[in-house]
């Protein structure tokens, strides 16, 4: 397959995909991530012949050696992207080229052979067309896809492997939160860091996950729905909320949201809200934040409103942020003003229902 050419994928159709009617029933509430679709494409890569063999068939198992090398030094990258119906039944994705650049600098990050821009383009897109009568209405939720990539070679050696497998597999997907976006509890980590300067906290990376899952656990035991990671040196200043980024919303109408400096992901979202926010003429910030200031700015009501955003919760509204020290609310515990109109201007954009003057919805024909 040479790069800037259409390059060929088989497709093979599920001989037991499920009914239509049997497929109506699990969009009705498809939860998160809980039921996946009939088909899922994969694409083979060696040195030898490259990106090679892309064929879409049935969901099923994957038969791995036990030696293969993802089990043992945790080469493998994910991406995290939604399909949209619009009203009048165009099925839209959103940035899917800013997916495809974050994913290839994912790879490039953990010594794994980059999947062409084009060739990642092509696979989302023609698995997408395959797939979309899984896409629920608008008024249930999206289709989420989970793009990912693991070492396959078999062998026991700390070093990068020869082998990989591009896998695509795709869930509907409901509110991921709350499909009103009320607000969360969100617990502050001091034990557990998720990322250092160096390591891989700018890329999507499983260990990343892995990582937060006991902190995680600790925000769980303190009646939390999330957790707030501060960075790995100081222990002070705002990172991240779980796997998403996050904003404060000041009495000034300013917005501020921690800096990309190596250790936090640079989200889509993220991205899009910047620019969604000053295209309303309202000032962000990128600058550092420490939890002390934080605190002392929701006790002084300098602090209006919080909220974390992703991919899969789209924005979620934090009304209530607890410490060993203590618990404080945030705007009454309810969604803000500036946080609800930006949800539903992001959200109108990637079903269709606004006009979207950056170019960034494309539709799969």
């Amino acid at each position: 397959m040479n790069s800037g050419k259409q390059f060929p994928i088989k497709f093979f159709k599920n001989p037991n995909a499920l009914s239509k009617t049997e497929r109506d029933e699990i969009l009705k509430n498809p939860g998160f991530g809980q039921k996946f679709t009939d088909h899922m494409l994969i694409i083979h890569y060696n040195k030898e012949k490259g990106w090679h063999n892309a064929e879409i068939k049935a969901y099923g198992p994957i038969s791995l050696d036990p030696a293969v090398c993802v089990f043992h030094y945790a080469q493998e990258i994910f991406e995290g992207m939604k399909a949209y119906r619009a009203k009048d039944g165009r099925i839209l994705l959103f940035r899917p080229e800013s997916n495809a650049r974050r994913f290839i600098n994912s790879a490039k990050r953990l010594a794994m052979a980059p999947l062409p821009e084009e060739f990642y383009l092509q696979a989302i897109y023609k698995f997408v067309k395959i797939e979309q009568d899984w896409i629920p209405t608008q008024e249930i939720g999206s289709l989420y896809l989970r793009p990912f990539m693991i070492a396959s070679k078999s062998y026991l050696g700390v070093k990068p492997s020869p082998e990989y497998l591009f896998i695509l597999i795709a869930s509907p997907a409901g509110a991921y939160f709350s499909k009103n976006a009320q607000s969360v509890n969100v617990w502050i980590s001091e034990n557990y860091t998720r990322a250092a300067s160096g390591g891989t906290g700018e890329v999507k990376c499983g260990g990343n996950y892995a990582a937060s899952l006991i902190a995680q656990q600790e925000a769980t035991k303190n009646n939390c729905d999330q957790l707030i990671f501060l960075d790995s040196v100081e222990h002070k200043w705002i990172e991240e909320m779980g796997g998403m980024n996050i904003f404060f919303v000041f009495k000034d109408d300013t917005l501020s949201t921690p800096p990309l400096n190596g250790t936090i992901l640079p989200g889509i979202t993220r991205d899009s809200l910047i620019t969604l926010a000053q295209n309303k003429g309202l000032k962000v910030l990128q600058e550092k934040y420490s939890v002390h200031q934080f605190i002392e700015d929701i006790q002084t009501q300098k602090i209006r409103e919080v909220f974390a955003c992703g991919t899969a919760a789209v924005i979620t509204p934090i009304g209530k942020i607890k410490t060993k020290n203590g618990e404080y609310i945030i705007n009454d515990d309810k969604i803000g003003r500036i946080t609800q109109d930006l949800r539903k201007t992001l959200i109108d954009i990637q079903f269709g229902n606004n006009i979207d003057h950056h170019n960034w919805v494309k539709e799969v024909k």
